[in-house]
């Protein structure tokens, strides 16, 4: 690999070395990329459990639930599970099978999510495919900086690819943590500039009262919508995790009931590490996993009946020689599909995640973010959490594993599609082989004249040509590649459309809730 890439271009070549295609109004021309679409998954899910499995597991998680107990260190949460019958002792509450059956049978199957850009909205659930970007990483890596604290202006550029790439749905959390930014008003910050910068839908933390209601009024203003318009659908959504083993956070339970309570949906997603935070076995993590979202989906739906919910995986393994967690091994795989399979037992929408242990976006971190992905598209997953941009098992961000991993969801969208296994007459295509026959070939014919612009998937960021047409024109690998296309992006990127009276009324409402002080912060 060069030790100084080449300096930032005005444009990035595509595999044949030529200009991009057109862009939509309003976007970087830097690529060629498929337009938006929302991609249904028509493959059969893969199904390592059979109908006995799927049973031991579901007895095993209400075994869990109605004798070991689940913690909520919650006052409202314990209130409400007293209310409702459930057996407390202490802050563990114990739930029995009818009462979870009862309460998880209330939440949809399928919802929209409505942005302020309305063409981008999202149908969850079914055969829904949808993908987001990186979330949460404390740390940022490009190729010029290495790997440095989270900062602010990164923060944009990565809010930035989330608006350009078409295979990115929504905007998760904060794609990184920008540490130059007090966290007391941080949260104003950083959904300010998500919203400014893409019309796609954003996701908010539960972390607390302030942080919570000031998201949703945030959303509400840029969408610019009536506290009623706001409530009568979905707009935005937050994911939760279980503080395992055995046990929900406070301010995630708080948030989430406080989003149940406006319309607005709820992802319940236990990270569990099989080996350190669940046991050992693929099966007992899982179980305990399920165990601990549907004690929190059953609070959700007792509290706000048919609010809309989502249970999501985050099970893998640790590295048994470092105790690191490991991403994209074959457990992880696994423990994903299984899950899906729970999923559709208790007919709720699903959630999963593209990761990867490595530290720099290399041949390590595709294979298993490939390896992430897939076991996303065969367990029947509605939304990929950490799609694009993740690296170091969630420690570090980076714009060239953006690119890298857009490359591949577009082949995923791609190879969704359905004329890659049409079966109709043209595309048997019997006359024209006739028509060749024996002794000639399929370039120069109609059929073939017909289709050729848009036969084929055709990649951005890979580079087909052979070695020596590769090295004479710089012999960039990958991840130099990807920086240079992330860098045309960036320069060419304009933000989508925003009324001026609602960006003034989003820059009003941060001023106020600073000078107000923000959220409390022990920083």
């Amino acid at each position: 690999m060069s030790d100084d890439p080449a300096p930032e271009p005005k444009g990035a070549p595509n595999r044949n070395g030529r200009a991009a295609g057109r862009a939509a109004p309003g976007e970087s021309q830097a690529i060629g990329q498929m337009p938006w679409r929302i991609p249904q998954n028509h493959d059969r899910p893969t199904e390592p459990v059979d109908d006995e499995g799927i049973g031991a597991i579901h007895r095993g998680a209400m075994r869990i639930l109605s004798e070991i107990g689940i913690r909520f260190p919650n006052d409202e949460a314990l209130a409400l599970l007293r209310r409702a019958g459930c057996k407390i002792a202490g802050q563990t509450v114990f739930m029995d099978e009818a009462f979870v059956t009862e309460m998880v049978a209330r939440a949809p199957a399928a919802f929209t999510l409505t942005p302020r850009n309305p063409d981008r909205r999202l149908p969850v659930g079914g055969r829904h495919l949808l993908f987001g970007s990186v979330s949460s990483p404390p740390g940022y890596w490009d190729i010029r900086r290495g790997k440095v604290p989270g900062f602010m202006d990164g923060f944009r550029d990565l809010v930035k690819l989330t608006q350009y790439f078409n295979c990115i749905h929504f905007a998760g959390g904060y794609p990184v943590e920008p540490v130059d930014v007090h966290p007391s008003v941080r949260h104003l910050d950083c959904l300010y500039e998500k919203l400014v910068l893409t019309d796609k839908v954003v996701h908010t933390y539960s972390l607390g009262r302030e942080r919570v209601e000031d998201a949703m009024e945030m959303v509400r203003i840029a969408g610019g919508l009536s506290h009623d318009e706001f409530r009568a659908q979905p707009r935005m959504f937050t994911n939760i995790n279980s503080a395992s083993p055995l046990k929900h956070d406070h301010p995630m339970i708080d948030g989430a009931l406080r989003l149940a309570r406006a319309g607005q949906a709820v992802i319940v997603t236990p990270f569990t590490l099989a080996g350190a935070m669940a046991p050992v076995t693929m099966a007992g993590a899982v179980t305990l996993a399920i165990a601990e979202a549907l004690s929190a989906i059953a609070l959700i739906q007792y509290a706000a009946p048919g609010a809309p919910c989502m249970i999501g995986t985050f099970t893998s393994n640790v590295d048994m020689k470092s105790g690191a967690p490991a991403y994209g091994t074959p457990e992880y795989m696994r423990a994903t599909q299984i899950a899906g399979q729970m999923a559709r037992f208790y007919r709720l929408p699903f959630r999963s995640s593209g990761v990867c242990s490595a530290n720099v976006p290399d041949g390590q971190s595709m294979w298993e973010t490939s390896n992430s992905l897939w076991a996303a598209v065969q367990s029947g997953s509605n939304m990929v959490f950490h799609a694009a941009g993740w690296l170091e098992g969630g420690q570090t961000a980076s714009p060239e594993k953006f690119v890298m991993d857009c490359e591949m969801l577009q082949m995923i969208q791609r190879y969704m599609e359905p004329e890659t296994w049409a079966t109709g007459p043209e595309d048997l295509a019997i006359d024209t082989i006739a028509e060749v026959g024996a002794d000639g070939h399929y370039l120069g014919c109609r059929h073939t004249q017909d289709r050729f612009a848009s036969a084929f998937h055709t990649p951005f960021a890979s580079d087909g040509r052979n070695y020596e047409t590769w090295l004479a024109d710089g012999g960039l690998w990958t991840a130099e590649r990807a920086h240079k296309i992330a860098s045309a992006i960036l320069a060419d990127c304009v933000p989508p459309a925003l009324d001026p009276g609602i960006n003034d009324e989003l820059r009003a409402f941060v001023s106020r809730r600073k000078a107000e002080g923000g959220a409390p912060t022990e920083a």
